[in-house]
């Protein structure tokens, strides 16, 4: 790893002044990016932030292309982590809705540092993906 990015990344991820070594944490910073690091739940997340509290179906059309059965693993799994609250209405037909916590808001919060990276970062990223394609295809 170059120097410069080597200093940037050390200085980011150290804990008062320490290297970060806290296995216990560790496992759950593994845990939390298995969990929240895929497709569905950056998404849902996103949707929830943007929207506020949502039933269901209103969720999954502002999704888009999810399917029931995913979107419902989804939520169990954030609703298990902390990150959203279900709420079931005693009506019939029952009427749930969906709202992010306060942890998962500041979840979302935290995500808004890879937009902002990708935006300060998207020329090289660019370019470095059709230098790599030009490679690849043995173009020139």
């Amino acid at each position: 790893m170059p120097a410069k990015a080597r200093k940037i990344y050390d200085e980011t991820c150290r804990v008062l002044g320490e290297p970060y070594t806290d296995p216990e944490l560790d496992a759950l910073v593994r845990g939390i990016i298995e969990r929240v690091a895929d497709r569905w739940t950056m998404l849902t997340l996103e949707v929830l932030a943007e929207h506020g509290r949502l039933r269901f179906g209103r969720l999954a059309d502002l999704i888009g292309g999810v399917s029931q059965k995913m979107l419902t693993k989804t939520l169990r799994q954030m609703e298990a982590d902390g990150l959203v609250t279900r709420t079931v209405y005693p009506v019939v037909p029952p009427r749930v809705e969906y709202e992010l916590t306060e942890i998962g808001l500041s979840l979302g919060a935290a995500f808004c540092s890879v937009w902002l990276w990708a935006e300060k970062h998207r020329a090289d990223i660019e370019a470095a993906r059709a230098d790599y394609e030009k490679r690849a295809t043995g173009e020139d």
